[in-house]
C-alpha cells in the first residue's frame, strides 16, 4: 500500500517485533513486548548479519535474538549494541511496552476516557499491588484483560460480570485508599464497558484496543517522521497487518508506505528482529530485579521516551521514565 511523498527520497525503515501473545497480555508467555526499527542501507545491514554469523557459527538457518544473547556470545552482543555497533549514531529505535501496565491503561482509558485526569492509570498501577495484595491484584488484571480482550470464545462468565464483581469487591475492601478510590469510579462505569463489549458483539474490530503491535508500530512511525521526513516502513509480516489496519496505521503517522517482507529475505528486518529480541529480554530481566547493568546501559540509547511503562525504578534504568501513558 503506496502513498506519494512530497519531497525528496523516502527513508526505509526496517521493523520487527518481539513478545506477542496477540491480547492475552496477563497470561501470556512474555511481560514486556518491544517493537525495533532499524535504518540501515540493506547491503550494510547483509554485511553485519554476515559479521554475526561468522562470529557465532551456528550451522542455524535463521538467527534469532537468542542466539547473541548466550554467554558465550557475550561478546558478539555488546559489539552489536555497543558505539562501534550498526545501530549507533541514531540508526536504531525501541519501543517498549510493560503489558500489565498497558491493560491498566487502556482500562482506565476506557471507562474514564475524558473523565478521568490523566495520571489514575499510573497511580493504580503503582498502588493496586501493595493495597489489593497479590491475589487481589492479579485477579484485577485478569478481569480487565479479559473484559477488553475482543474475543472471549472460552470465557465460561461474561466478561463484564466478572470486571464489575471484582472492582466492587476491591472498592468495599478498601475504601478510603487511593487505589480503593480510582476501582471505585472505575466501578461506576459500567455502562461505558457494556457499550464497549456491545460494540464488540456487532462490528468487525479493526484495532483490538489490547494488541500492542499497532500503536506500538505508530509510535516508531512519529518517531522516525521527525524532521520532516517521507518514510517507508518494512516491516516483517504480521497476521494483524491487514490492508485495514496498514491504512489507519498510514493515515495515523502518517507515513507515505508500509511494505510486509519475510524476516529472512531482508538483512534490515533481521537487525530489527535481533534489536526486539534482546530489548524485551533486557527489559523484561530489569523489570524483574534481575538486570545487567552493563547490558542495559547498552540497551539504554536505543529505548524511546514515549514507550508504554508504568514500574519506575525500571523505566530509570531502561531509560523509559517519563513514559506514563500508552500512545
Amino acid at each position: 500500500m503506496t502513498g506519494n511523498p512530497e519531497n525528496g527520497a523516502l527513508t526505509e525503515i526496517a521493523c520487527d517485533e518481539s513478545g506477542s501473545d496477540g491480547e492475552n497480555l496477563t497470561g501470556g508467555n512474555t511481560d514486556v513486548f518491544a517493537h525495533a526499527s532499524v535504518r540501515l542501507p540493506l547491503e550494510t545491514a547483509a554485511e553485519y548479519v554476515q559479521e554475526i554469523r561468522r562470529r557465532i557459527r551456528s550451522p542455524a538457518t535463521e538467527y534469532k535474538a537468542n542466539h547473541l544473547l548466550r554467554d558465550k556470545h557475550r561478546a558478539v552482543l555488546e559489539s552489536f549494541l555497543g558505539p562501534a555497533g550498526p545501530l549507533r549514531d541514531g540508526n536504531a529505535h525501541v519501543h517498549l511496552i510493560e503489558k500489565t501496565f498497558f491493560v491498566v491503561d487502556r482500562a482506565v482509558d476506557l471507562l474514564l476516557g475524558e473523565n478521568g485526569d490523566g495520571d489514575e492509570a499510573v497511580t493504580l498501577f503503582r498502588e493496586g499491588p501493595r493495597t489489593f495484595g497479590e491475589r487481589g491484584w492479579r485477579d484485577f488484571l485478569a478481569a480487565s484483560n479479559q473484559l477488553l480482550r475482543v474475543r472471549n470464545d472460552a470465557a465460561s462468565t461474561v466478561p463484564a460480570d466478572v470486571f464489575f464483581r471484582t472492582v466492587d469487591t476491591l472498592r468495599d475492601a478498601h475504601s478510603g485508599t487511593t487505589a480503593g478510590v480510582i476501582v471505585g469510579r472505575l466501578a461506576a462505569a459500567r455502562s461505558r464497558a457494556e457499550s464497549y463489549r456491545e460494540r464488540m458483539r456487532d462490528s468487525p474490530v479493526l484495532f483490538p484496543v489490547l494488541n500492542p503491535l499497532l500503536p506500538a508500530i505508530v509510535s516508531t512511525a512519529r518517531y522516525w517522521l521527525a524532521g520532516g521526513r517521507s518514510v517507508r516502513l518494512v516491516h516483517d509480516r504480521q497476521n494483524m497487518l491487514t490492508p485495514e489496519r496498514i491504512a489507519w496505521i498510514m493515515e495515523s503517522a502518517p507515513l507515505s508506505d508500509v511494505q510486509l517482507v519475510a524476516a529472512r529475505s531482508d538483512a534490515r528486518v533481521q537487525l530489527a528482529d535481533f534489536l526486539a529480541g534482546i530489548a524485551r529480554k533486557l527489559a523484561s530481566d530489569e523489570l524483574n530485579g534481575r538486570g545487567d547493568p552493563a547490558l542495559t546501559s547498552l540497551l539504554r540509547p536505543y529505548v524511546g521516551t514515549d514507550s508504554v511503562w508504568g514500574d519506575d525504578d525500571s523505566g530509570l534504568r531502561l531509560g523509559t521514565a517519563e513514559a506514563n501513558s500508552a500512545v
